[in-house]
């Protein structure tokens, strides 16, 4: 049965010590009843209600505050993993850099110290982003990616920066929102990289350089500003003309493409007709040379053979007239088959024409070796002896 129940034990009752008009109990006899029960802890006890205290309870709070103050110093110990810094601060104030391995600090709140991963390798998109918020395709934002160029034209560019932290005390105390700083720094350093190229530079051939120079534009940057943050990549994910104006310039490319195509096959041609064009007109000036060196060389001659003729000329003319015309009939005679006989008492001249006779002479041995074909014989004409078919030539008088 309750205490509290008609009939039950009011000896139960937890507020036997209230008044019989049911008030709460004195607050000195509590604390009085406390120190008892302190004092038979750590083996001493009342003395009649004095205020007294023994040596032995003094014992034990000695210890009891020394445990405390032990646990409290033992909570300045601090483990370092590899890869990171410690970065130790007295109410607030820089004092220290520790190592990786195990490390001592005065307890908080005189001293705290703060972990900084120096190995860790950190990411920032500018122009863009890899998860969600996107404001159109492929993640692009729009504020940051589109930039004017030197040539007053607009272009899409995406960056990916990668960088880690090279001094722990410079990257916590001197710059204060360290990742929104670096990306200030690269959207400015960004547009005014590409602010100073023209589009087709960008887009074709100088990415390579435009990402060389946003990088070291970057470090220098935050070198400046003692920020403790080593940039060690930069990478340009795309490059490319506005969305609205992208098939427009898929078209330029092409023509720019087909211009080059037609430029290299002109040079493929030009390279292969010019050597043989040169070749040619090399072969035609020696050609040339030659035929001046020969025309030169035989008038030379034949003007010496003049002059040699003329002094015989005036020595002798009738002889030397007479020796002229004969070496010019033996010249003319000797490139020729045609044989003249002067007939004496007469005005006719007998022709023999000897190379009909020659090429009869050898139709006669091919017949000899072929029995099977018929030799034809060519009639003659009466009068000069000579084929009828072949009745050409000059007539010779005689003298």
């Amino acid at each position: 049965m309750s205490w509290n129940e008609p009939g039950g034990d009011k000896n139960k009752d937890p507020w036997s010590g209230r008044n019989e008009d049911n008030s709460p109990p004195d607050l000195d006899e509590a604390i009085r009843s406390l120190q008892d029960k302190l004092g038979g802890l750590f083996g001493g006890g009342g003395n009649g209600g004095g205020n007294n205290e023994s040596p032995a309870s003094m014992k034990g709070l000695g210890f009891l505050a020394l445990g405390a103050v032990a646990l409290w110093g033992a909570s300045g110990f601090y483990i370092v993993d590899e890869g990171n810094r410690g970065v130790e601060t007295r109410f607030g104030k820089y004092i220290a850099t520790t190592q990786p391995g195990l490390n001592w600090r005065l307890p908080s709140p005189i001293e705290n110290v703060e972990i900084i991963n120096v190995s860790k390798q950190r990411f920032l998109e500018v122009g863009y982003r890899s998860g969600g918020g996107r404001q159109r395709g492929m993640g692009s934002i729009a504020k940051e990616a589109l930039m004017l160029t030197k040539d007053e034209n607009i272009v899409d560019i995406r960056l990916a920066v990668q960088y880690q932290v090279s001094d722990a005390q410079k990257y916590l105390f001197n710059i204060q929102n360290q990742t929104a700083t670096l990306k200030q720094v690269t959207e400015s350093v960004e547009r005014g990289v590409i602010g100073s190229h023209t589009m087709d530079f960008v887009l074709t051939e100088g990415r390579s350089e435009v990402v060389a120079d946003i990088k070291r534009e970057i470090q220098k940057v935050m070198d400046d500003y003692e920020s403790g943050i080593q940039v060690t990549s930069v990478n340009l994910q795309d490059a490319q003309p506005p969305e609205q104006v992208q098939s427009a310039f898929e078209d330029a490319i092409k023509a720019r493409e087909d211009k080059q195509r037609l430029i290299n096959e002109a040079e493929a041609y030009a390279n292969d007709i010019v050597p043989k064009a040169r070749g040619a007109a090399a072969r035609l000036m020696q050609e040339a040379e030659g035929y001046q060196s020969r025309i030169m060389s035989a008038a030379e001659g034949d003007v010496s053979r003049f002059t040699q003729i003329l002094a015989e000329y005036k020595k002798a003319p009738e002889i030397t007239r007479k020796r002229i015309y004969l070496e010019t009939i033996e010249e003319v005679m000797a490139n020729t088959n045609t044989v003249m006989v002067d007939v004496k008492g007469g005005n006719n001249l007998m022709y023999l024409p000897l190379d009909k006779l020659a090429s009869k002479t050898r139709n006669l041995n091919a017949v000899g070796n072929n029995t099977n074909q018929p030799i034809r014989q060519q009639p003659y004409n009466n009068v000069n002896r000579q084929p009828a078919s072949s009745q050409r030539g000059r007539v010779v008088r005689g003298r």
